[in-house]
């Protein structure tokens, strides 16, 4: 049974086009995962079939009374909800329900006898929709998923502005659960979230009954949660049977064969030519020629995709700078409240150091502590001599209105136009995506933007907050060749083991300092 059809969807952003005549199916069941490299239009997509954008062309429709949740990249959590009003925003229609069923009962006092038994009649049919959907154990099944999550601990009536990333993201899918929709989509739902959190959802999803459509870059969270791969490329959609790894397989296979087509065709076209030119002033061979001139004419051109512009990082080394990188004294990070005990760490020249362990445990906020943008609680950080420092962070002020040039421009204002395009260019940035404003730009291609300032500016150590967050993989494979490359010194919040394995001279569980229960 088909929950979502949509036909013939075009869309674009000014003159780049995302989507050309795409259509698509969505049935019962199926555990869906999305793919492409960055900007390709995926979440995009998403915000189309939500309702959240209307496309330039094409139908989308909805099966009759479906319902559906979606955990967005981008959704705003204002100040003043705490994680307790979210998580039963969730029951929003269970509330309007049992509203609409007390305005009945106040309006019977004035009824008719024959419109009192329809009434009753409507007003009975909600009571047992209330009692059916658990409406009367709301606050039970708040804490029960918050405590799963591990959210409960924070306290459900902590303002959600307060929280982390992960911790934010933890909260919107505690909230998606307890809808039960009966379409779940999810857009990376694996970023920011810590290795027990990712597989408590891998296990989820596997037990999900329901229809899913799922964006990540992470593999093998794909691998292990999927059935079939859409791949989102060059304006198109294509249907895959299997999971990522089997995607590759046929995708790699169809491109060999579309490229040994292509060449063959060319080499028979240049034959055709060649034999055209030099027999069509011949009376006896014009005959021959013209035939081969209507072959020409009515062949279908075989056309290979333009490649996509792989990003090249290469991170500039400033001069070397002293044995220590930072030493910590009884050092106390947080807020209001401590969120370590007294840290005395130490990192030396050359470390490559990850810092692991759950969300809203401090990582970031360690990080900003070094850097000397938060105060400690207590304690000093006493930075070495001659740093050049790079910091990468989790996140883009979305409320920017510059173009991608004028950021550039902004940090490195002795840059040429050519200098900044081509800077831009070798992070995997197309001249349409140059000229765009930023906060338009899809989550990797906005991480593309801030790598492409740290690579070309002298640094002799990184501190790096999640930089794989939202990169698709050719980016991911790039970043981590050249972090094993870089001649510097890098301290790192990272999420994904195999993207540090290899790289990482040490790795640091922060659990072990955390006040936070987990």
């Amino acid at each position: 049974m088909s929950i979502l059809n949509v036909e013939h969807l075009s869309h674009g952003f000014g003159d780049r086009a995302i989507f050309e005549d795409v259509s698509f199916r969505l049935l019962k069941g199926e555990h869906i995962g999305l793919v492409g490299a960055n900007g390709e239009g995926k979440s995009t997509f998403m915000n189309i079939i939500t309702g959240k954008l209307m496309p330039d062309e094409g139908k989308i429709e909805w099966s009759k009374h479906v319902r559906v949740g979606y955990l967005d990249q981008h959704t705003a959590l204002e100040k003043g909800m705490t994680i307790g009003s979210v998580l039963r925003s969730a029951f929003d229609y269970l509330f309007e329900m049992e509203m609409e069923m007390n305005q009945i009962y106040e309006q019977l006092g004035e009824a008719s006898p024959e419109e009192m038994d329809g009434m009753m009649a409507e007003a009975g049919t909600l009571q047992d929709l209330l009692t059916m959907h658990d409406f009367y154990m709301i606050d039970a099944k708040v804490e029960e998923v918050a405590r799963a999550l591990g959210i409960l601990d924070l306290g459900l009536d902590k303002d959600v502005t307060d929280l982390s990333g992960g911790q934010r993201t933890k909260v919107l899918m505690a909230k998606l659960l307890l809808e039960k929709p009966d379409i779940l989509l999810l857009d990376e739902p694996t970023n920011y979230l810590d290795v027990e959190h990712i597989e408590w959802l891998k296990r989820y999803l596997n037990d999900y009954e329901n229809a899913f459509i799922l964006i990540s870059h992470d593999v093998p969270f794909i691998n292990s949660v999927v059935n079939l791969i859409y791949h989102m490329d060059n304006k198109q959609l294509n249907r895959y049977v299997g999971d990522y790894d089997k995607f590759m397989e046929v995708y790699e296979m169809k491109k060999a064969q579309l490229e040994a087509a292509y060449n063959k065709q060319q080499k028979e076209i240049a034959d055709l030519k060649d034999f055209v030119a030099r027999n069509k002033a011949r009376v006896a061979t014009r005959n021959m020629a013209m035939s081969r001139q209507k072959k020409l004419d009515k062949m279908d051109v075989i056309e290979l995709a333009a490649e996509r512009p792989k990003p090249e990082f290469r991170f500039q080394v400033a001069r070397t700078p002293g044995r220590y990188i930072f030493r910590t004294k009884d050092l106390v990070i947080g807020y209001e409240e401590p969120l370590s005990t007294a840290l005395n760490l130490e990192m030396e020249r050359g470390q490559k150091i990850v810092l692991t362990g759950a969300n809203g445990i401090g990582k970031t906020t360690l990080l900003k502590s070094i850097l000397g943008l938060i105060k400690p609680l207590q304690g000093t950080v006493e930075l070495g001599d001659y740093l050049e420092i790079g910091y990468f962070e989790q996140e883009m002020d979305q409320s920017i209105t510059t173009t991608c040039i004028e950021e550039i421009w902004q940090e490195f204002p002795a840059f040429s136009q050519y200098e900044v395009r081509s800077a831009l260019a070798k992070c995997g940035l197309t001249t349409k995506h140059i000229e765009s404003q930023v906060r338009v730009l899809s989550g990797g291609e906005q991480a593309k933007v801030r790598l492409c300032k740290l690579i070309n500016r002298e640094t002799n150590i990184l501190l790096l907050d999640e930089p794989t967050n939202h990169l698709d993989m050719d980016a991911k494979d790039e970043l981590k060749r050249a972090l094993m490359e870089y001649k510097g010194s890098i301290l790192m919040v990272c999420h994904e083991p195999e993207f540090y394995e290899g790289l990482a001279t040490d790795v640091w569980d922060c659990s072990k300092w955390t006040t936070r229960l987990l």
